[in-house]
This record gives C-alpha cells, sequence and structure tokens, in this order.
C-alpha cells in the first residue's frame, strides 16, 4: 500500500459514475461510482454498500474523505434503489439480499473491466489492500465478505460468502442479531436479517449511535454494537455519542432523512474510520492510535473506543 495521505493534507478528487458491469441474471447492468484520488499509486480499494433505497449517489460525506486520504471507493447501486423503483410484485424482491451480497462480490471479481472503464485510475490499485464498508442493510451486507453468515430464507441452509481479498471492514450502524431480538416488522419482511458473527475474523471497526432506536429492533441501541461483542478476533467498536441512525448525517450532504444532523459527529466517524482502515491495512497501528489519542483529547468527545 502506497503511503497514505496526511490527514491534514487531502488530495483533491475525482469521481466516475455511472460505470457498468455487465450482472447476468440480475435484470439491470451493476452500475456503480468510482472515487479517487487525483495522484498517488499503490491505492488500496474501499468497496462500499448503502443502506436501503439509497444508491451510488449518496453517503458524500464519507466517500469524498476516504477518497481524499488515498482510497479507491467502489459504490454500487443495489436493486432496492429508489432510483430503480423496482415494483412490489417483482419477483426479485425476496432475494434483494442475495443480489446485494453478489453486487459486492462481482465488483471485485471484475476490477480489470473496471480500471479499463476508469482510465485515471488504471495501473494505481493495491489489489493486495482491499477492505468492504457499508451503512444498515449494506453494513449486513459489507459483513458476509468479513465471515458473517445469515441462514439462507428459502431452504435453511448457511449463507457463507466469506471473500479472502478483503483484508479490513468498517460496519456502520450493522443490524444486530435476529430472533426474538427482531421486532415483528423485521421479523416479517427480514428473513434473511439473523446474522451470526461468530465466525467473523477480519479486522473490522463496528460504528453505532448511542441513541439509535431503530424500529427493527426490540432491543434499543445495544442492538447496533452485536457485530463488535459477539465477533473474534481484532476489532473495534466506535460509540458514538448522541448518534442516531445517520450517526449525524453520513449518507448524504443536508439529507432530509438525517434525524440528528450534526457535523462534528459526522467529521469523527471520518477520521476514526479512515484511521481504522489504513492502520489495518498497512498493520502499522499509529493512524488509529493517534485518531484515538485526539477523540479523547477533546473537550467535547464525540464518542468513546473499545477495542479487543
Amino acid at each position: 500500500m502506497a503511503e497514505p495521505h496526511p490527514s491534514n493534507t487531502p488530495s483533491p478528487v475525482l469521481s466516475v459514475a455511472p460505470v457498468s458491469l455487465d450482472a447476468p441474471g440480475r435484470g439491470e447492468d451493476l452500475q456503480l461510482r468510482v472515487s479517487a484520488p487525483v495522484t498517488g499509486n499503490g491505492l488500496p480499494i474501499l468497496v462500499f454498500s448503502h443502506g436501503y433505497g439509497q444508491s451510488l449517489h449518496t453517503y458524500g460525506p464519507l466517500v469524498h474523505h476516504w477518497a481524499s486520504h488515498g482510497f479507491v471507493v467502489l459504490q454500487p447501486t443495489h436493486l432496492d434503489s429508489r432510483m430503480l423503483a423496482l415494483a412490489t410484485d417483482d419477483p426479485r424482491q425476496p432475494q434483494l439480499w442475495r443480489f446485494r451480497e453478489q453486487d459486492l462480490t462481482r465488483i471485485l471479481d471484475e476490477l480489470d473491466a473496471i480500471e479499463e472503464a476508469v482510465p485515471a485510475i488504471k495501473g494505481r490499485l493495491d489489489r493486495s489492500c482491499i477492505a468492504v464498508a457499508g451503512h444498515s442493510w449494506g453494513a449486513q451486507t459489507a459483513s458476509m465478505l468479513l465471515g458473517a453468515t445469515h441462514p439462507d430464507p428459502d431452504d435453511g441452509s448457511t449463507v457463507n460468502i466469506t471473500d479472502k481479498r478483503i483484508k479490513a471492514g468498517v460496519l456502520l450502524t450493522v443490524p444486530g442479531t435476529g430472533g426474538d431480538n427482531l421486532s415483528p416488522f423485521a421479523a416479517a419482511h427480514f428473513p434473511f436479517m439473523h446474522p451470526d458473527f461468530s465466525a467473523m475474523t477480519t479486522p473490522t471497526l463496528v460504528v453505532a449511535g448511542d441513541n439509535d432506536h431503530g424500529a427493527i429492533s426490540v432491543l434499543g441501541p445495544e442492538w447496533w454494537r452485536h457485530a463488535y461483542d459477539l465477533s473474534p478476533g481484532r476489532k473495534a467498536l466506535f460509540t458514538v455519542f448522541g448518534g442516531e441512525h445517520s450517526l449525524g448525517g453520513i449518507s448524504n450532504y443536508e439529507a432530509k432523512e438525517t434525524t440528528d444532523e450534526n457535523p462534528a459527529r459526522v467529521a469523527a466517524v471520518q477520521r476514526i474510520s479512515t484511521a481504522f482502515l489504513l492502520s489495518a491495512l498497512s498493520g502499522d497501528d499509529t493512524s488509529f492510535n493517534e485518531a484515538v489519542v485526539r477523540l479523547e483529547a477533546d473537550a467535547t468527545p464525540q464518542g468513546a473506543i473499545e477495542t479487543k
């Protein structure tokens, strides 16, 4: 991995969209946005999975920050996106979870095609340094490549798509375990939402808001830390003080769905997530340790870090 951009000298960012990949059996080509720093080589790759209904056009506050600090960020539009507006009786609806997971794997399989489609990044990627991230449903999708599993609603078999190409992950408000922890609505509509984190060994940062009372669980804010509590190996948990499901506004600039708009909160998520990824991918903890010290030294810290 190339020397990361220092946090105080971000690079200008180029962004190209849509980049289309053939996706037989999906019913739509897979479209993605590619964002990268204008300069630098040996750049780490970060595949990002959006939350329900979002698209490749969202999560600018995170994506721009990550790209400006040295990452090539690849953002697909999943089939649940409001941009695609699938009909409620579309036969793909019950399999949206499966298409989401396949989207991320397809991107990893098609890096050659992505480089050809975006000449500005050709020859600049470090394919030994690949991470995955996601928000909400996207975090559950991303967790599957990190080693989480869940039962297949069709036959009860275990879905396991752990990908050894992935070296680190960031899971932002990732859903916790299912069963009695789900609300009646979630139990009825999300039969795949029964994750098992016991084999998720890949180094991962879990980010959870301590005021996230999402309607899909009966447990409250503690539910969003399950991926940290129940997984082995190197993990970090960033509990965001006052954070609701959008963690201060990570999903977009001036996004209407943000219920806890707070630029300082977003900035903390940006810094902690970037530092964790740089440390996990390089094997040097300096970036993450410095970010934790900065967080704890703040007169009004935006959250607290736990590690194991």
